[in-house]
């Protein structure tokens, strides 16, 4: 009974009607599709956590709590929020708590773990289908082959252009780098020089994170028509990023997907190991070669980028281990290389070593158990054929290494649609549930 129920919505089978949505599900909706607008007037970092706060307020009431348990995924993340905002305090209270520094913090906290909390847990205190988020974040893919074409029509017929700071970012207190209105601009990738653009995010990786995850949201779209022009979108977006894992990523989602969907595959690697030791005997090459080689390709397409990133990473697993159980409380420290040519703030790049640095093994261990239990909520329906969740699952392990390269707490805010989407679908399973259980419960009774 499980499995079929589970089942029914594997597949777009009727075009989706927008009709009769609740109040949740039209803001939600409205946020999405206008994201360009967003963009362009420089408050996406401000509209997109305060709307859900917002939403988490409106829909708050204690008998919510005790009567619809939530996953223990969201319980994790609420662990994190409060182990992160402890250690914010420790560290602080021993600068005095200034009052830039101590704004800043608070906003990336709010921005950061708490959006991906509220995120979550929206779809448990609202109506919020998963088909609505589906829909608006097709039609916001379909807008990235609009932009790119206006920013590849100036690029080449004007040429490259300054970013700019629209005017109400001006008034958001805190950095302004991720508010800046970015053009394409030509940068060499395997030393070929190519188009490359952020679009509506804050760097060119963060797009590639955001158009493989709506590639695989938006693959659920029920209208043909939009479905394909939505994935065009994404593939454009991804390609346009240069984002070298996202790009590695993308087909290990499908590779994941596959082996849900394949019995033979469940053995896939049985014959991977054959063929790499069949491989590497007949080249006379090592495991270590073999790993060496792909890999050293990978960072000759930008590998100035790739040393800098190593390098402040390491740089920052050091810093903690000056802090190890608390961490530092707050980004302060920076490093420079190049004869202090280049200057970047510790914890700048993967989100595992920045929260050990800002927060400590401590609040490390609480955010390993919110990632493993978020990824393990979609495993048993994923296993029994769910596709939806056979989706969310691979793609919270793209997103899982993909996070190694950039912080979540600074890309969370760019793709806040898919924890929403998450939520809503652990929401329909924990319905579908409820609907079961009460029918065995009538069948028991006669």
């Amino acid at each position: 009974m499980l499995n079929i129920t589970c089942n029914r919505q594997n597949y777009p089978k009727l075009d989706f009607k927008l009709g009769n949505m609740s109040l949740a599900e039209k803001v939600i909706y409205w946020t999405i599709v206008l994201t360009p607008l967003w963009w362009i007037l420089g408050i996406q970092t401000i509209i997109y956590p305060t709307i859900v706060a917002f939403l988490l307020v409106l829909g708050f009431k204690l008998d919510k709590i005790f009567k619809s348990s939530l996953p223990i995924c969201n319980w994790a993340w609420l662990g994190m929020i409060l182990a992160a905002l402890w250690t914010n305090i420790l560290g602080l209270e021993s600068i005095g708590f200034p009052t830039l520094k101590t704004a800043a913090t608070l906003f990336t906290l709010f921005k950061g773990y708490f959006l991906i909390f509220a995120c979550l847990t929206l779809p448990f205190w609202h109506r919020i289908r998963a088909e609505v988020i589906t829909r608006a974040v097709s039609w916001m893919s379909a807008s990235n082959l609009v932009i790119l074409t206006i920013q590849f029509l100036i690029l080449s017929a004007i040429g490259p252009q300054k970013s700019f700071l629209p005017p109400l970012a001006r008034l958001i207190p805190g950095e302004k780098l991720s508010l800046m209105i970015k053009f394409a601009v030509i940068q060499p990738f395997f030393g070929i020089p190519l188009p490359r653009t952020d679009l509506y995010t804050a760097d060119p990786p963060i797009l590639g994170v955001c158009a493989l995850l709506s590639f695989f949201i938006c693959l659920a779209e029920s209208n043909r028509s939009l479905r394909k022009v939505s994935l065009v979108g994404c593939l454009a977006a991804l390609l346009v990023s240069q984002s070298r894992l996202a790009w590695v990523c993308f087909p290990l989602v499908l590779l994941i997907i596959y082996c849900f969907r394949s019995g033979l595959a469940r053995q896939a690697y049985l014959w991977i190991i054959s063929l790499i030791t069949l491989f590497a005997a007949v080249l006379s090459l090592t495991l270590q070669d073999l790993i060496a080689l792909p890999l050293g390709t990978f960072n000759s397409a930008r590998a100035d980028s790739s040393k800098d990133r190593e390098y402040v990473v390491n740089a920052t697993i050091e810093a903690w281990k000056e802090s190890p159980l608390v961490g530092w409380g707050f980004m302060e420290k920076t490093v420079s290389w190049g004869n202090g040519a280049f200057v970047m703030p510790l914890g700048t790049f993967s989100s595992y070593a920045q929260v050990l640095y800002i927060h400590g093994i401590f609040a490390f261990l609480i955010f390993i158990t919110a990632l493993v239990s978020t990824l393990c909520s979609f495993w048993q329906p994923a296993m029994f054929g769910n596709t939806i969740c056979q989706r969310a699952f691979a793609c919270l392990v793209a997103l899982f290494l993909l996070i190694h390269a950039t912080n979540l707490t600074w890309m969370a805010i760019y793709f806040w649609f898919f924890f929403i989407w998450l939520g809503a679908i652990l929401s329909q399973l924990q319905q579908q549930r409820i609907v079961i259980t009460e029918w065995e419960e009538l069948l028991s009774k006669g």
